[in-house]
């Protein structure tokens, strides 16, 4: 006769491998061949204290972050319920089935102390260019520069006419943007202080490019090898076109001083200009902007 699940019937052992439940063709396992972070605790060593509670492993925390960039996951929050979830994820997190995963806090604290004065996200950037140029990736002989603007997490209804004034508030972001100010990619990109500022993040810029709304923003800047459309820089600026030809002199000038990198052209859209080393002045192929 037909047999029928009467309940749950918990079991005292189980035999269970992550391993085995993670496809062989997952995208994760593609990449994890590639990632290497062994030498991470040692660059953040200096910035732990040699006392108190161990911290949070760093190699989880970046594991983490490539996970979320990968799987297009952009809340931290929501990250950690998907690795806590996810067996793929936590594979590659090397947190096997019992393993604690951190809170989403951690990450915004180490954003803006261990990981921002380590420079620790910038050595695992470009550790990720050396591999891509050791495997041939990069041709070095043609460059794209673009920019995509970035939206700042502040509303726009609470932003504030400043008359032109630079903001004298006490407080965290104003300090942060006061610090700012002789920035070539910031402050001193351009001598006119904008109307608009947000009180929460006063860096970000009053924009309303390519017919949206006006919104604070940022920008994020690329340098682009042509060959396999390898990112072999990025650089955060103000959202004005001031600072986005200065990160394309800084990007070059970082390219040409980390990997030996100095290409014959150059591609940018009419924004960069037009001078012989812009090869198509009006391209904007790549979709970046």
């Amino acid at each position: 006769m037909m047999g029928e699940q009467t309940g749950a019937q918990e079991a005292l052992f189980y035999g269970f491998s992550i391993e085995g439940h993670v496809p062989s063709d997952h995208m994760l396992r593609s990449i994890d061949r590639f990632v290497d972070l062994g030498d991470i605790r040692e660059r953040l060593k200096p910035f732990y204290s040699d006392t108190g509670r161990p911290s949070v492993d760093p190699e989880l925390m970046l594991r983490m972050l490539i996970v979320g960039y990968v799987m297009g996951i952009r809340s931290e929050r929501r990250l950690c319920d998907e690795v806590h979830l996810n067996l793929a994820y936590r594979w590659f997190c090397r947190l096997g089935l019992d393993g604690a995963v951190p809170d989403h806090s951690t990450f915004s604290k180490n954003r803006h102390g261990r990981f921002r004065d380590s420079d620790v996200l910038r050595q695992l950037f470009e550790a990720t260019v050396a591999a891509c140029i050791a495997q041939g990736l990069v041709g070095g002989e043609a460059f794209a520069v673009d920019a995509s603007m970035i939206r700042a997490d502040a509303n726009r209804k609470n932003g504030h006419d400043n008359g032109g004034r630079t903001p004298t508030a006490n407080t965290p972001a104003v300090r942060e943007y006061l610090a700012t100010l002789d920035d070539a990619a910031f402050g001193a990109a351009t001598p006119t202080v904008p109307k608009v500022i947000s009180p929460v993040d006063p860096a970000a810029r009053w924009t309303s490019a390519h017919g949206d709304r006006p919104h604070f923003a940022y920008c994020t800047n690329y340098l682009i090898d042509l060959d396999h459309a390898v990112i072999v820089d990025v650089e955060a600026t103000t959202a004005i076109r001031q600072a986005e030809v200065t990160a394309q002199r800084r990007m070059l000038d970082r390219a040409h001083e980390r990997f030996g990198l100095q290409p014959e052209r150059l591609v940018g859209d009419g924004g960069y200009g037009d001078g012989p080393n812009c090869l198509v002045p009006a391209f904007d192929g790549l979709g970046l902007g």
